[in-house]
């Protein structure tokens, strides 16, 4: 028999599963209809002769890494936070990276849903995680955050730093006047007024490989939620009629006492899986250790149509454009964001994981009692597996397996990483705009480098 003679043309009984378990968690009817595109969008056909494991991978992007992964993994179905189709198709090839990612999990029989903005609006989705992370609690007293500058960093008093320059840019002109006329390069009197070219500075500096948020650590996290001190409404509420209470677009967290913003972004960045760092935007006139919020707002992803005009102390999103951020600091706010995915990813570790095995249980439970009861009711009407929508050939096998299995992606992440400064040497004379200093370890800006 030929190999295309078992593929059927209905998907596996465990994706329907997964898609009951989904939209039961974060019904579709809450998403943002209006640029979004959430759903089953592919539907891979059942094949019983490769049957996938009753599996699940979350991912926030289905790269062509993460697709290797779902294949070797043999998994059933992928969840993607990001929809991998948000506008029409007139083909599908293999040039295009995303299509040949579809191309190839169809052809091994694993179906993508994607959810996005439904899990952004739902009650207990993004928004109310990362509202959870912001009014978090971390262990008694709640750790001090520094900027450079302030706690075992070495400054340099501006009016001294000019004085330094002034005394090393005139002991280097009387150089220059001593060495004029031995200048070796002369080749009569009037070139001996030519002084000596400066010795070429070798500049060394050592950088990390690019870091990222430890989203599979969260689970060791000391931030623990909390409801007291503080107010929690949606920002857009849900145009649904029947959307459950509280959902909606974004968050507005208000504090019963001022917070330091200090302690939000130390806060935000354990919940996010403590990052080597991330953008923090202030007013110019202000310092970090200054800062004090009431009121957070907050969007996973790209925030600025969400919190556009929103009145708060601090804007807390995935990404902020420049302007829009610029605009913020204008106004007297301030501004964390976190590479977009960054502000999305560790809710699968901490979350969806977990909710999804839990809910998917449930559902798989359903599903291969609902098909035993059609295999009873043809039996006994005299009829064969597979007849009147029936299980159908192949299915006996995957309905009998009840195992559940709900993982998150090890190859996903933001296409940004932290590059970490790890240590800077200049060797020779000074360079413009690297400090005024001896060259050895100053980062230009006043302080000394860590080594």
């Amino acid at each position: 028999m030929s190999y295309s003679s078992y593929t059927t043309d209905k998907a596996s009984p465990f994706t329907r599963a997964v898609v009951s378990a989904m939209r039961k968690l974060y019904p579709e009817e809450l998403a943002d209809k209006s640029f979004d595109n959430t759903g089953l969008l592919l539907e891979a056909p059942f094949d019983p002769i490769r049957r996938q494991m009753n599996s699940v991978l979350l991912t926030i992007d289905l790269t062509k890494a993460v697709a290797d992964e779902a294949i070797d993994r043999k998994d059933c179905v992928v969840v993607a936070y990001h929809p991998i189709i948000f506008k029409g198709l007139k083909s599908l090839t293999l040039a295009d990276t995303q299509q040949q990612s579809l191309l190839r999990l169809a052809l091994e029989g694993i179906s993508v849903y994607c959810p996005h903005t439904a899990v952004d609006a739902a009650p207990r989705g993004l928004g109310d995680w990362l509202a959870d992370i912001v009014t978090g609690t971390l262990s008694e007293p709640e750790p001090e955050t520094h900027t450079a500058g302030t706690d075992g960093i070495v400054t340099v008093d501006p009016a001294q730093d000019r004085t330094n320059a002034e005394s090393a840019k005139a002991s280097d002109d009387s150089k220059d006047s001593l060495n004029m006329n031995q200048h070796p390069d002369a080749k009569g009197p009037s070139e001996n007024l030519r002084p000596p070219l400066p010795p070429r500075p070798f500049l060394q500096r050592q950088y990390s490989r690019p870091t990222y948020p430890r989203h599979n650590k969260m689970e060791d996290t000391d931030l623990v939620p909390s409801k007291a001190n503080h107010t929690r409404r949606t920002l857009h509420p849900s145009a649904w009629s029947s959307a459950p209470p509280g959902s909606g677009m974004g968050r507005l967290v208000t504090f019963t006492d001022p917070q330091p913003l200090t302690h939000l972004i130390e806060r935000i960045a354990r919940g996010v899986g403590t990052p080597k760092g991330f953008p923090v935007a202030i007013p110019q006139s202000r310092s970090v250790e200054d800062i004090t919020i009431r009121s957070v707002a907050i969007c996973a992803g790209s925030g600025a149509s969400v919190l556009h005009d929103i009145d708060a102390d601090l804007y807390f999103t995935g990404e902020l454009s420049h302007h829009d951020a610029l605009a913020a600091t204008e106004k007297g706010r301030c501004v964390v964001t976190l590479f977009h995915s960054n502000s999305e990813r560790g809710f699968l570790h901490g979350v969806l994981r977990g909710r999804l095995t839990a809910a998917l249980k449930e559902e798989w439970e359903k599903v291969r009692a609902d098909e035993e009861r059609k295999v009873r009711k043809i039996e006994e009407e005299g009829g064969e597996s597979g007849d009147d929508g029936a299980v159908m050939d192949g299915w006996e096998e995957a309905l009998q397996d009840d195992t559940v299995e709900v993982e998150v992606s090890e190859r996903d992440r933001d296409p940004f990483g932290i590059v970490i400064l790890q240590s800077s040497e200049v060797e020779g004379v000074n360079i413009e705009g690297e400090g005024s200093g001896s060259g050895k370890g100053d980062g230009g800006d006043g302080s000394v480098d860590e080594k």
